[in-house]
């Protein structure tokens, strides 16, 4: 299924996610990806994912942000990384745990950020 994210919240937001991604070169089996960003309104389409779990972090202008117990190191400039990929200039995040389950015809989840 596609996953998307919706900015419902309204100031500017950025998202990153994490992913299930078996034989990751790390050693582990998730992988993490970011930046994107979503203007008050705007939905944006992230990965395909056929695993009914992902995590996400996503932090907005005015200093709202969606967090969770899952850390990871995420860098400021974009990535696509494995879950254990780290850099000196980046920051330890805890990302939240989503499930996407239901998602039918024209399969599309969406985590609307509220």
């Amino acid at each position: 299924m596609w996953l998307q994210y919706h900015n419902g919240y309204g100031p500017r937001i950025w998202v990153a996610v994490g992913y299930y991604s078996p034989g990751c070169e790390d050693g582990s089996n998730w992988a993490k990806k970011g930046w994107w960003r979503l203007d008050a309104g705007e939905t944006k389409t992230v990965l395909w994912t056929t695993n009914t779990y992902s995590t996400f972090y996503a932090e907005a202008e005015d200093g709202a942000f969606w967090a969770g117990p899952y850390v990871t190191d995420l860098p400021f400039p974009a990535f696509d990384w494995c879950w254990f990929t780290a850099t000196n200039n980046g920051e330890d995040a805890g990302m939240r745990l989503v499930s996407v389950s239901n998602a039918w015809f024209p399969w599309v989840g969406t985590i609307n950020l509220v």
